[in-house]
């Protein structure tokens, strides 16, 4: 069997990555090509093109539509060309739902694992993925009855972000390669993975810290954005950084800062008290703010269905609310605890087998069908 498979941001390669693995398992002669990372190319997979070149965000997809559009008719030459038998699609919304009509189009079977968020904004879209999308499998509990309202029956598979972390072995030297201190906190800084959620959430980042000299901070950094975006945290003396181990810091840490996004859910599977910031652009807030159809902005919270978790937005995400409630996080008592005992809620909602498992059984068995 030959798949063709697009990832286009760092957490699909991961995930594309354990998939391609899990379908090996089950029939080791499967070969694959397409658009991904470092993860999925590790796993044999012929690596097109990479994910750094296409994980665009907000405006930032408009200002580069035309390369974006591009690198589209590059990914459709590239798969008629290699004839698969079917497309993966992982996650990447704006570009795969593309990718699906032209796959439909063209009679190549189509499989959606983690499809885009409509049933946060522009809900009509399901349609679309209805008529595109031959089976797609979810990995929130609450999608499988959202696309029942469109007559779309899809496949609960369960979380993939679990599945890693329960793979995840941590790295027993972490404090001591890094020459963070063990007998302080830590506080955890999660800013993001894209360089406009650095360019807006650093600058506040800087502030909290620098109004609490007396805890230990350590970022959790990624290596492919550009150093100068985080020079603002550098220059603080109690600041730390770290490269690529964001699961081995959130082992130690006693509280976290996150940028919304998959790292608030990590940060909640390691039962991490968080509080999740979030800025944007003032017309591109005004923009969401008025089609998006969601109460929550985080997954933990959006999983559960209620407030689990602090969500600072736009100019709540100011170094005042967000150093008082670190403040509360850090502090053992009831709030504290109330957060933990919700985590463990969270994991075991979530906690159906593993999620690329699962998802590779399905496609091997929609492939005989």
């Amino acid at each position: 069997m030959k798949f063709y498979i697009i990832a286009g941001e760092r957490s699909g390669d991961l995930h594309g990555s354990n998939l391609v693995k899990s379908i090996l398992k089950k029939n080791s002669s499967a070969t694959f090509r397409g658009f991904g990372g470092d993860e999925m190319q590790a796993t044999g997979m012929h690596l097109v093109m990479h994910y750094n070149q296409l994980a665009f965000m907000g405006f930032e997809a408009v200002i580069n539509f035309y390369k974006i559009v591009r690198y589209m008719k590059e990914c459709k030459k590239d798969i008629l060309t290699y004839q698969p038998d079917a497309l993966i699609l992982i996650d990447y919304g704006g570009f795969n739902r593309q990718m699906a009509k032209f796959g439909k189009a063209n009679g190549i079977k189509v499989f959606f694992y983690i499809p885009p968020k409509v049933w946060a904004w522009r809900q009509a879209r399901a349609w679309q993925l209805k008529k595109n999308v031959d089976h797609m499998f979810v990995i929130l509990p609450f999608e499988k009855e959202f696309f029942k309202k469109y007559d779309f029956e899809v496949d609960y598979v369960g979380n993939p972000v679990l599945d890693a972390i329960k793979a995840f072995i941590p790295n027993p030297s972490f404090l001591s390669d890094n020459n963070i201190n063990t007998q302080r906190s830590i506080v955890a800084l999660l800013p993001g993975s894209r360089k406009m959620e650095l360019e807006k959430i650093i600058p506040v980042l800087a502030e909290v810290v620098k109004k609490n000299s007396d805890l230990q901070f350590v970022v959790a950094a990624v290596k492919n954005l550009s150093a100068t975006l985080y020079q603002p945290l550098r220059e603080i003396q109690n600041v730390k950084f770290v490269y690529d181990s964001t699961y081995d810091l959130l082992t130690h840490a006693s509280a976290a800062i996150v940028t919304s996004g998959t790292a608030t859910l990590e940060t909640g599977l390691f039962k991490v008290p968080q509080v999740v910031v979030y800025k944007a652009g003032s017309l591109e807030y005004a923009i969401a703010s008025r089609v998006v159809m969601v109460s929550y902005i985080s997954l933990v919270n959006l999983i559960v269905n209620k407030l689990v978790v602090k969500e600072l937005i736009q100019d709540k995400a100011s170094s005042t609310e967000v150093g008082a409630e670190l403040k509360l996080l850090l502090e053992e008592g009831s709030y504290r605890n109330t957060m933990l005992i919700e985590y463990d809620k969270l994991y075991q909602t979530l906690d159906t087998g593993s999620a690329s498992e699962n998802t590779a059984n399905l496609i091997l068995k929609y492939m005989t069908d």
